[in-house]
């Protein structure tokens, strides 16, 4: 009896735990979520988060647009980042209002300008004080909001043609760093640019809490037909400890697959001596790459250069036996000039 009435005690004191446990946790929400309820307004705390540091910008000499975002933060490109060829980019980040995005596209599309878009997505927006915005149109109208209860350190400057925006960060440097980054560097193409504004915020302190995502994409300056060519450049890291660094390789990686590009579409204009020369690019810049260097010994091989195209196969094939599996399959498709007994005879010994 005694052992029972213990139990029931137990008992009594868990559910007397879990009941104080929703009423604390309730009484939390309350007070986060009430002044939002009472006031009309719609609370930020519901929406997804993306404290952070950003840079939308225009190239003025080739009229390409780009967003560029970093946070310690999963997967920040898929909320932050929006652009489209012809038309403009934004950055909607903080507490963020994902509706900035597609609604700024479609405004800027319509014919508003940059710095009326804005105004009219911030007038609109009762959670407007926990935002953080930015965006630039094929005109170069750009515009930036900083509300007023984004975390510090919080800010944004606006220059021509760009604009550097960022909340949650470390200090009061990491927005004159991005600025002097992005100016001091209008030598370099507008992606690699945006990578140099990313290795200054960081110099600097960056984001409070660290480095998680990035995302980097560029827009070129005339609309497009084609949704698949609608971005030039799209690039995502979501999870990694150093995304500033993976993302710079990865723009590296695309630079060189664009010479590949380039190369495969020569060789269906036959001309297989800039094919050679594109394929050749993109080994250079990914040299450790066996796709890349398979495909520039089939180039060579098409210019009649063979013994020169021995050594890069012998190695492919060494890494990989299914390359020369491969290798058997083209002429068919008339990818390579050889026919297959002479195929046969020039690779029996790799």
């Amino acid at each position: 009896m005694k052992k029972t009435f213990e139990d029931f005690l137990k008992n009594k004191n868990l559910k007397l735990i879990i009941v104080f446990g929703i009423i604390k946790k309730l009484v939390i929400f309350l007070f986060l979520v009430f002044p939002f309820l009472s006031s009309g307004q719609s609370n930020p705390y519901s929406d997804k988060f993306a404290h952070t540091y950003s840079i939308v910008a225009k190239d003025v000499k080739t009229g390409e647009m780009a967003v560029g975002v970093q946070s310690h933060w999963f997967s920040v490109g898929t909320l932050v980042s929006w652009g489209k060829s012809g038309v403009g980019v934004v950055a909607t980040q903080s507490f963020v209002n994902p509706s900035y995005g597609p609604k700024g596209i479609e405004l800027m599309e319509s014919g508003v300008s940059a710095k009326d878009v804005l105004k009219k997505l911030t007038d609109q927006d009762e959670g407007r004080d926990f935002r953080q915005a930015a965006i630039l149109d094929i005109n170069g109208s750009v515009s930036a909001f900083t509300g007023e209860k984004c975390i510090e350190s919080a800010g944004h400057f606006v220059g021509d043609n760009f604009s550097v925006q960022a909340n949650m960060m470390l200090n009061d440097k990491v927005i004159p760093a991005m600025k002097k980054a992005f100016l001091d560097n209008s030598d370099l193409p507008l992606a690699e640019r945006i990578i140099k504004v990313f290795e200054a915020a960081e110099s600097v302190g960056g984001d409070i809490r660290g480095k998680q995502s990035a995302a980097l994409i560029v827009v070129g300056a005339k609309k497009t037909s084609n949704v698949w060519e609608d971005k030039k450049i799209d690039l995502r890291v979501d999870d990694n400890i150093n995304p500033i660094k993976e993302i710079k390789r990865l723009l590296k990686v695309h630079r060189a697959y664009e010479h590949m590009n380039k190369g495969d579409l020569a060789i269906e204009e036959n001309d297989m001596e800039k094919a050679l020369s594109e394929y050749g690019k993109a080994q250079v810049l990914f040299p450790e790459n066996h796709e890349m260097s398979f495909w520039k010994a089939i180039a060579l091989l098409n210019n009649g250069k063979k013994e020169a195209a021995r050594p890069i196969l012998k190695r492919v094939f060494k890494e990989n036996s299914n390359w020369k599996k491969l290798i058997y399959r083209l002429p068919k498709s008339g990818i390579i000039i050889m026919k297959s007994k002479e195929l046969d005879s020039y690779l029996k010994d790799l």
